[in-house]
Protein backbone atom coordinates (compact mmCIF):
# COMPACT_ATOMS: atom_id res chain seq x y z
CA UNK A 1 0.00 0.00 0.00
CA UNK A 2 2.81 2.51 0.95
CA UNK A 3 4.34 2.20 -3.11
CA UNK A 4 0.96 2.77 -4.29
CA UNK A 5 0.68 5.75 -1.92
CA UNK A 6 3.75 6.70 -3.00
CA UNK A 7 3.83 6.48 -6.58
CA UNK A 8 0.35 8.19 -6.49
CA UNK A 9 1.73 11.17 -4.60
CA UNK A 10 4.53 11.84 -6.98
CA UNK A 11 3.07 11.39 -9.69
CA UNK A 12 -0.14 14.06 -8.70
CA UNK A 13 3.07 16.31 -7.85
CA UNK A 14 4.36 16.08 -11.34
CA UNK A 15 0.71 16.70 -12.86
CA UNK A 16 -0.63 18.94 -10.48
CA UNK A 17 1.73 20.35 -7.38
CA UNK A 18 1.23 20.20 -3.87
CA UNK A 19 -2.52 19.85 -4.45
CA UNK A 20 -1.50 17.03 -6.82
CA UNK A 21 0.15 15.88 -4.51
CA UNK A 22 -2.34 15.59 -2.10
CA UNK A 23 -4.50 14.46 -4.10
CA UNK A 24 -2.65 11.73 -5.78
CA UNK A 25 -1.80 10.29 -2.20
CA UNK A 26 -5.09 10.07 -1.63
CA UNK A 27 -5.55 8.04 -4.67
CA UNK A 28 -2.95 5.48 -4.06
CA UNK A 29 -4.29 5.17 -0.62
CA UNK A 30 -7.64 4.38 -1.60
CA UNK A 31 -6.34 1.84 -4.39
CA UNK A 32 -3.87 0.01 -2.24
CA UNK A 33 -7.03 -0.96 0.13
CA UNK A 34 -9.44 -2.03 -2.34
CA UNK A 35 -6.36 -4.03 -3.41
CA UNK A 36 -5.76 -5.60 -0.12
CA UNK A 37 -9.22 -6.02 0.73
CA UNK A 38 -9.64 -8.60 -3.19
CA UNK A 39 -6.53 -10.12 -1.97
CA UNK A 40 -7.78 -10.96 1.28
CA UNK A 41 -11.22 -12.15 0.60
CA UNK A 42 -9.44 -13.97 -2.54
CA UNK A 43 -7.22 -16.03 -0.12
CA UNK A 44 -10.15 -16.34 2.84
CA UNK A 45 -11.95 -18.08 -0.29
CA UNK A 46 -9.02 -20.22 -1.00
CA UNK A 47 -8.75 -21.06 2.34
CA UNK A 48 -12.38 -22.15 2.65
CA UNK A 49 -11.85 -23.78 -0.21
CA UNK A 50 -9.12 -25.85 0.79
CA UNK A 51 -10.95 -27.10 4.12
CA UNK A 52 -13.97 -28.20 2.38
CA UNK A 53 -12.05 -30.53 -0.28
CA UNK A 54 -10.00 -31.72 2.32
CA UNK A 55 -13.09 -33.20 4.10
CA UNK A 56 -15.03 -34.39 1.61
CA UNK A 57 -12.19 -36.37 -0.49
CA UNK A 58 -11.51 -37.47 3.72
CA UNK A 59 -15.05 -39.11 3.11
CA UNK A 60 -14.63 -40.70 -0.08
CA UNK A 61 -11.47 -42.30 1.03
CA UNK A 62 -12.87 -43.81 3.94
CA UNK A 63 -15.65 -45.16 2.32
CA UNK A 64 -13.60 -46.73 -0.81
CA UNK A 65 -13.93 -49.87 1.30
CA UNK A 66 -17.47 -50.16 1.82
CA UNK A 67 -17.89 -48.85 5.11
CA UNK A 68 -16.44 -46.15 7.15
CA UNK A 69 -15.11 -47.50 10.70
CA UNK A 70 -16.24 -46.15 13.66
CA UNK A 71 -11.89 -45.43 14.20
CA UNK A 72 -12.44 -43.48 10.76
CA UNK A 73 -15.14 -41.20 11.86
CA UNK A 74 -13.16 -40.55 15.52
CA UNK A 75 -10.03 -39.41 13.50
CA UNK A 76 -12.26 -37.00 11.35
CA UNK A 77 -13.56 -35.43 14.85
CA UNK A 78 -10.47 -35.51 16.56
CA UNK A 79 -8.97 -33.70 13.67
CA UNK A 80 -11.79 -31.34 13.98
CA UNK A 81 -10.60 -30.69 17.89
CA UNK A 82 -7.01 -30.36 16.55
CA UNK A 83 -7.90 -27.53 13.66
CA UNK A 84 -9.91 -26.16 16.53
CA UNK A 85 -13.04 -25.66 14.15
CA UNK A 86 -15.39 -23.31 15.22
CA UNK A 87 -19.37 -24.99 15.19
CA UNK A 88 -20.34 -23.18 11.95
CA UNK A 89 -17.04 -25.03 10.49
CA UNK A 90 -17.45 -28.27 12.31
CA UNK A 91 -20.83 -28.10 10.73
CA UNK A 92 -19.49 -27.36 7.32
CA UNK A 93 -16.64 -30.46 7.86
CA UNK A 94 -19.33 -33.07 8.75
CA UNK A 95 -21.49 -31.90 5.22
CA UNK A 96 -18.72 -32.12 3.30
CA UNK A 97 -17.76 -35.84 5.09
CA UNK A 98 -20.79 -36.86 4.19
CA UNK A 99 -20.83 -35.05 0.40
CA UNK A 100 -17.81 -37.20 -0.33
CA UNK A 101 -19.31 -40.53 1.50
CA UNK A 102 -21.90 -40.10 -1.45
CA UNK A 103 -22.28 -42.93 -4.45
CA UNK A 104 -22.32 -40.01 -6.89
CA UNK A 105 -19.81 -37.85 -5.47
CA UNK A 106 -17.14 -36.56 -8.35
CA UNK A 107 -14.20 -37.11 -6.79
CA UNK A 108 -12.05 -35.93 -9.88
CA UNK A 109 -13.88 -32.76 -9.88
CA UNK A 110 -13.02 -32.11 -6.48
CA UNK A 111 -9.49 -32.97 -7.02
CA UNK A 112 -9.54 -30.76 -9.51
CA UNK A 113 -10.15 -27.61 -7.57
CA UNK A 114 -7.09 -29.28 -4.96
CA UNK A 115 -4.88 -29.17 -8.07
CA UNK A 116 -5.34 -25.49 -9.17
CA UNK A 117 -5.11 -23.88 -5.48
CA UNK A 118 -1.70 -25.85 -5.20
CA UNK A 119 -0.70 -25.58 -8.63
CA UNK A 120 3.10 -25.08 -8.06
CA UNK A 121 2.70 -25.36 -4.16
CA UNK A 122 4.07 -29.19 -3.73
CA UNK A 123 3.90 -28.32 -0.32
CA UNK A 124 0.15 -27.36 -0.25
CA UNK A 125 -0.53 -30.63 -1.76
CA UNK A 126 1.75 -32.77 0.85
CA UNK A 127 -0.54 -31.28 3.61
CA UNK A 128 -3.17 -32.27 1.82
CA UNK A 129 -2.37 -35.93 1.55
CA UNK A 130 -0.95 -35.82 5.21
CA UNK A 131 -4.31 -35.48 6.75
CA UNK A 132 -6.05 -37.67 4.38
CA UNK A 133 -3.22 -40.20 4.99
CA UNK A 134 -4.08 -40.26 9.54
CA UNK A 135 -7.86 -40.56 8.12
CA UNK A 136 -7.53 -43.88 6.33
CA UNK A 137 -4.81 -44.79 9.09
CA UNK A 138 -7.18 -44.61 11.87
CA UNK A 139 -8.05 -47.54 12.18
CA UNK A 140 -4.97 -49.72 11.72
CA UNK A 141 -5.11 -51.38 8.13
CA UNK A 142 -4.97 -49.87 5.06
CA UNK A 143 -7.60 -51.70 2.68
CA UNK A 144 -6.28 -52.80 -0.81
CA UNK A 145 -9.49 -49.71 -2.01
CA UNK A 146 -8.10 -47.48 0.18
CA UNK A 147 -4.62 -48.00 -0.98
CA UNK A 148 -5.93 -47.63 -4.67
CA UNK A 149 -8.58 -44.63 -3.81
CA UNK A 150 -5.05 -42.74 -2.26
CA UNK A 151 -3.20 -43.60 -5.21
CA UNK A 152 -6.14 -42.10 -7.72
CA UNK A 153 -6.04 -39.26 -5.16
CA UNK A 154 -2.15 -38.33 -5.44
CA UNK A 155 -2.31 -38.80 -9.62
CA UNK A 156 -5.05 -36.49 -9.56
CA UNK A 157 -3.36 -33.58 -7.72
CA UNK A 158 -0.65 -34.06 -10.32
CA UNK A 159 2.10 -34.97 -7.96
CA UNK A 160 5.35 -36.62 -9.53
CA UNK A 161 6.45 -39.81 -9.31
CA UNK A 162 9.16 -38.72 -6.65
CA UNK A 163 5.99 -37.26 -4.77
CA UNK A 164 4.54 -40.74 -5.29
CA UNK A 165 7.37 -42.18 -3.68
CA UNK A 166 7.06 -39.79 -0.96
CA UNK A 167 3.73 -40.95 -0.09
CA UNK A 168 4.37 -44.83 -0.79
CA UNK A 169 7.43 -44.07 2.27
CA UNK A 170 4.65 -42.22 4.64
CA UNK A 171 2.33 -45.01 4.40
CA UNK A 172 5.07 -47.47 5.04
CA UNK A 173 5.10 -45.64 8.35
CA UNK A 174 7.58 -43.14 7.08
CA UNK A 175 9.33 -40.60 9.65
CA UNK A 176 6.45 -41.08 12.16
CA UNK A 177 5.86 -44.89 11.97
CA UNK A 178 5.82 -46.74 15.10
CA UNK A 179 9.68 -47.25 15.07
CA UNK A 180 10.98 -44.76 17.84
CA UNK A 181 14.22 -44.12 15.75
CA UNK A 182 12.26 -42.72 13.18
CA UNK A 183 12.31 -43.12 9.24
CA UNK A 184 13.94 -45.65 8.17
CA UNK A 185 17.04 -45.25 6.08
CA UNK A 186 15.72 -45.84 2.60
CA UNK A 187 12.19 -43.57 3.20
CA UNK A 188 14.41 -40.93 4.84
CA UNK A 189 16.17 -40.72 1.34
CA UNK A 190 12.22 -41.11 -0.17
CA UNK A 191 10.74 -38.05 1.94
CA UNK A 192 13.62 -35.93 1.26
CA UNK A 193 13.03 -36.67 -2.62
CA UNK A 194 17.21 -37.66 -3.05
CA UNK A 195 18.71 -40.73 -3.99
CA UNK A 196 20.72 -42.69 -2.16
CA UNK A 197 24.22 -41.67 -3.29
CA UNK A 198 23.32 -38.10 -3.45
CA UNK A 199 26.26 -35.75 -2.27
CA UNK A 200 26.09 -34.36 1.02
CA UNK A 201 25.48 -30.61 -0.37
CA UNK A 202 23.05 -32.43 -2.44
CA UNK A 203 20.81 -33.70 0.49
CA UNK A 204 21.45 -30.43 2.87
CA UNK A 205 20.13 -28.08 -0.18
CA UNK A 206 16.69 -30.73 -0.15
CA UNK A 207 16.17 -30.52 3.31
CA UNK A 208 16.62 -27.02 3.28
CA UNK A 209 14.11 -26.15 0.12
CA UNK A 210 11.53 -28.32 1.59
CA UNK A 211 11.93 -27.02 5.02
CA UNK A 212 11.43 -23.25 3.44
CA UNK A 213 8.32 -24.78 0.94
CA UNK A 214 6.80 -26.28 4.06
CA UNK A 215 7.07 -23.23 6.36
CA UNK A 216 3.77 -22.84 8.01
CA UNK A 217 3.59 -18.54 7.34
CA UNK A 218 4.80 -19.37 3.64
CA UNK A 219 1.96 -22.06 3.34
CA UNK A 220 -0.42 -19.59 5.27
CA UNK A 221 -0.22 -16.93 2.10
CA UNK A 222 -0.55 -19.61 -0.45
CA UNK A 223 -3.95 -20.65 0.94
CA UNK A 224 -3.58 -22.95 4.02
CA UNK A 225 -6.15 -22.13 6.76
CA UNK A 226 -4.59 -21.07 9.54
CA UNK A 227 -6.10 -24.01 11.48
CA UNK A 228 -3.97 -26.36 9.84
CA UNK A 229 -0.70 -24.57 11.02
CA UNK A 230 -0.30 -27.37 13.49
CA UNK A 231 -0.47 -29.81 10.26
CA UNK A 232 2.37 -28.06 8.61
CA UNK A 233 4.22 -28.01 11.21
CA UNK A 234 4.35 -31.91 11.78
CA UNK A 235 5.23 -31.54 8.08
CA UNK A 236 8.45 -29.52 8.63
CA UNK A 237 9.20 -32.35 11.78
CA UNK A 238 8.77 -35.15 9.43
CA UNK A 239 11.26 -33.52 7.32
CA UNK A 240 14.12 -32.86 9.91
CA UNK A 241 13.29 -36.25 11.25
CA UNK A 242 14.20 -37.57 7.97
CA UNK A 243 17.58 -34.84 7.72
CA UNK A 244 18.92 -36.33 10.63
CA UNK A 245 18.56 -40.20 9.85
CA UNK A 246 20.37 -39.70 7.10
CA UNK A 247 23.17 -37.52 8.31
CA UNK A 248 23.78 -39.96 11.71
CA UNK A 249 23.87 -42.73 9.19
CA UNK A 250 26.71 -41.15 7.08
CA UNK A 251 28.66 -39.79 10.53
CA UNK A 252 28.55 -43.26 11.54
Amino acid sequence: MLFLIIIGALLGLAIGGPIGLLVGGALGYWLGRRLRNRLVKKLVGIQSQFLESTFAVMGCLCKADGQVSEDELEASRQLWDRLRLSEAQRAQARADFTRGKAPDFDLDAELAKVRHIAAHQPALRQVFLQVQLAAVAADGELHPAEHEMLMRVVRGLGCSEAEIAQIEAMLRGGPRGADEQGPSLEDAYRVLGVDQDASDAEIKKAYRRLMSENHPDKLASKGLPESMREVAKERTSEIGSAYERIRKARDA
